[in-house]
């Protein structure tokens, strides 16, 4: 029999780890190879990634997974305890808990998606632009940084929000709007770092200008770091949503958002308990993933770490 069709994934192996790729796509597909190699090493990141990706099948699979409709009251079933009937029990409007908390996923998954596109290539814009043209252009942008950095995100938020108006759209704008700055600190730190280096000397006597340099080559290089704040701040973000929900600033009733839920179970929670209780839970669970997958993508993309070797 032939080696190769007997052994095809050892031979893919051997091919995406050659010390000397034959191509830039051999090369880059054996870095990612090495880099889920190092990611599966840590088992807690595994955790993470098993909880994010199982809070994306449940949002995606929500209208299947739950029995009860999420938004519809029922005054004969309220406050009815954990069952089998109802997983979670039912809240005060006798609504299940358990069909608005994994309805709740969606709402919570459309936040930390929205915020982290609108949030991470504003930071990352104005950070390579800052630390690359430096001067007055740097100055001017890293104080404006340093206003937004001066106040608690979720109170600049409340702000905001206030401003705006309450509304889910309204609270993703807001949290977008106090997320940037740190991204643009980041992306101008390392920028610092590479804009006099001689890949970067060469591309400028080669006629290159500063949009291309900053968008060809600095850009992508601070990429990275980028996403590894990113994923570790979507804990920050649930949080912060969650908390304007609770203050009622964020998602409206009858939505199911997390933060809003705690906010109306919260007079029941000496006596029904699971009303409150249920979505803190699904908070917690959901800003835990998040941070365990945030650490083992720092282990991998971290330059100064061994995974990003």
């Amino acid at each position: 029999m032939n080696t190769t069709t007997a052994h095809p994934v050892k031979h893919l192996k051997k091919w995406l780890l050659s010390p000397s790729p034959a191509s830039r796509r051999q090369a880059r597909l054996g870095r990612a190879y090495l880099g889920w190699i190092t990611f599966t090493r840590n088992r807690l990141a595994l955790i993470g990634l098993g909880i994010i990706l199982t809070l994306i099948l449940v949002a995606a699979l929500a209208p299947v997974l739950t029995p009860w409709p999420p938004n519809t009251p029922d005054l004969g079933s309220r406050l009815q305890p954990v069952s089998p009937a109802h997983w979670f029990g039912t809240d005060e409007l006798g609504r299940d808990i358990f069909s608005r908390v994994v309805h709740g996923s969606r709402l919570t998954l459309c936040v930390v998606v929205l915020v982290a596109i609108i949030a991470a290539p504003v930071g990352l814009l104005i950070g390579t632009v800052s630390g690359y043209a430096g001067k007055m252009t740097d100055t001017v942008l890293m104080r404006i940084t340093d206003i937004f950095l001066a106040f608690p995100k979720l109170i600049l938020a409340l702000a905001f929000v206030s401003a705006l108006g309450p509304g889910i759209e309204n609270a993703i704008i807001a949290i977008a709007i106090t997320s940037w700055p740190p991204y643009a600190r980041i992306a101008r730190a390392e920028t610092l770092t590479i804009r006099n280096a001689d890949f970067i000397s060469a591309a400028r006597l080669q006629g290159a200008g500063p949009v291309r340099i900053v968008w060809g080559h600095i850009m992508p290089l601070c990429t990275s770091s980028l996403v590894v704040r990113v994923t570790l701040d979507m804990a920050g973000i649930i949080l912060t949503a969650a908390g304007l929900g609770f203050l009622g600033l964020g998602a409206q009733p009858p939505l199911p958002e997390w933060g809003a839920m705690i906010s109306s179970g919260r007079k029941f929670l000496l006596d029904q308990w699971w009303v409150a209780t249920m979505p803190g839970i699904a908070i917690f669970v959901v800003s835990l993933g998040f941070n365990l997958l945030g650490d083992g993508l720092r282990d991998v993309l971290d330059p100064k770490s061994d995974g990003g070797k």
